[in-house]
């Protein structure tokens, strides 16, 4: 709990336990994220363990958590897939993760090497990922190799600069000054799992704010939630058996393809592609269970001119 009051994020873990189920076993060549286990702890990694060896557990809440890993896997493998490669097609010197949460991008992506790294989330989100940065570093170099609390993982990219924001009260552009985001340089905008979570004010707010820092040349990677009628009698039934690991962190808001363009183009950011989950699941020749997350979620990639 950070001084705020707040948790940090339980949805930021349960992605991350999804990236680490299925590195090295989904579509191989294109997905891999090897660091993502190490940015976990040791009971956070145990549904991880049952996924990748399919042995569920035989009680109701553990496995409850298996499968909700295993859903979780199903969606990020495409999901960070259809990121990636617009990550890669529209390389600047700068990219601005919103809402980073356990994000491993700027520790993988050799693409990003040339490039200083943003990583903007809450504080009590922040501080987490900050400790299990050192934790990790601490296992990997083992237990007397100097001061290793200030010790983290090897970063791939030129820098990375942890932003602490709360989008729901802080000023986005006050903090990206402070920590030394030039506005008047290209940035790449990457705004990946947080759009459901704010409400509609809020996502105005975040995008007229970054907008005011976006130059031509920049771009906007986005995911988001389409509205889905399955989608949200499930995730409704899930809170109301406190059945979800994330039941504290409801969706607050969903975008049909055309209102998130046409909010997008308010602010001189034009779409250029704007896929579901589902599409890209079925590029990588993955099998889709859980059809309906998939097909609601989206990944758009929207350029400045």
């Amino acid at each position: 709990m950070s001084e705020s009051g707040r948790a940090a994020s339980r949805t930021a873990v349960l992605v991350c336990q999804g990236r680490a189920a299925v590195n090295g076993r989904a579509a191989r060549g294109q997905f891999a994220d090897p660091v993502a286990v190490e940015l976990l702890r040791v009971a956070e990694r145990t549904p991880v363990d049952e996924v990748r060896a399919n042995t569920p557990p035989k009680g109701w809440q553990e496995r409850t958590l298996c499968e909700s890993v295993r859903a979780c896997a199903e969606v990020v493998v495409p999901r960070t897939v259809g990121i990636d490669r617009a990550l890669r097609d529209r390389v600047t010197g700068q990219l601005v993760i919103l809402g980073a949460g356990l994000d491993t991008r700027a520790w993988r992506l050799p693409v990003l090497a040339q490039t200083d790294v943003w990583e903007v989330d809450h504080p009590a989100s922040q501080q987490d990922k900050r400790a299990r940065l050192a934790e990790a570093a601490r296992v990997l170099r083992g237990p007397d190799e100097g001061n290793l609390l200030a010790a983290e993982l090897p970063v791939i990219a030129r820098s990375v600069r942890f932003t602490p924001v709360d989008f729901a009260v802080g000023d986005l552009g006050a903090a990206l000054d402070a920590a030394g985001h030039d506005p008047s340089a290209p940035t790449t905008w990457l705004w990946e799992g947080v759009v459901p979570y704010l409400t509609r004010d809020e996502v105005h707010a975040t995008v007229a704010a970054l907008a005011a820092r976006t130059v031509p040349g920049s771009a906007l990677v986005v995911n988001y939630q389409a509205p889905s009628a399955r989608a949200a009698a499930g995730r409704l039934l899930t809170r109301v058996l406190g059945s979800s690991v994330t039941s504290g962190e409801p969706w607050r808001s969903l975008w049909r393809p055309e209102r998130m363009a046409a909010l997008l183009a308010e602010y001189g950011l034009r779409v250029v592609s704007d896929d579901n989950l589902l599409v890209l699941a079925h590029t990588l020749g993955n099998p889709a269970r859980g059809r309906t997350s998939l097909q609601s979620g989206r990944v758009a990639v929207a350029e400045s001119h």
